[in-house]
């Protein structure tokens, strides 16, 4: 299962990603079935527009046995985070600057 959220993003995002994903809400798409492949050039799509535009946010979810929690997290446009497992207990946690405040890439 992929799953993209999009956030504050002009048409053009919208309109490609739903022409590989369902759009189950404004902004969220789901696909069962996505391609590893997919799912990389839809990212260095997206990614790369992202670059262009600097507007909105995005952020990528897929089942990723090969981590340690089981998940998959690429984001664009918003404070990086972490997912970790503590205790048994999946948490997002947001990366901080040298000087303790969310770290924003821009």
């Amino acid at each position: 299962m992929t799953v993209i959220i999009t956030r504050d993003v002009e048409l053009r995002y919208r309109g490609f990603v739903a022409s590989v994903m369902v759009e189950v809400a404004p902004g969220v798409y789901i696909s069962p079935a996505l391609s590893s492949g997919a799912r990389t050039r839809v990212w260095e799509i997206l990614s790369t527009w992202h670059d262009e535009l600097r507007n909105g946010s995005i952020t990528m979810i897929w089942k990723d046995s090969s981590q340690k929690h089981g998940m998959g997290l690429k984001q664009v446009g918003v404070p990086p985070k972490d997912i970790y497992d503590h205790e048994g207990y999946l948490l997002v946690r947001s990366k901080l600057d040298h000087k303790g405040s969310i770290y924003r890439d821009e």
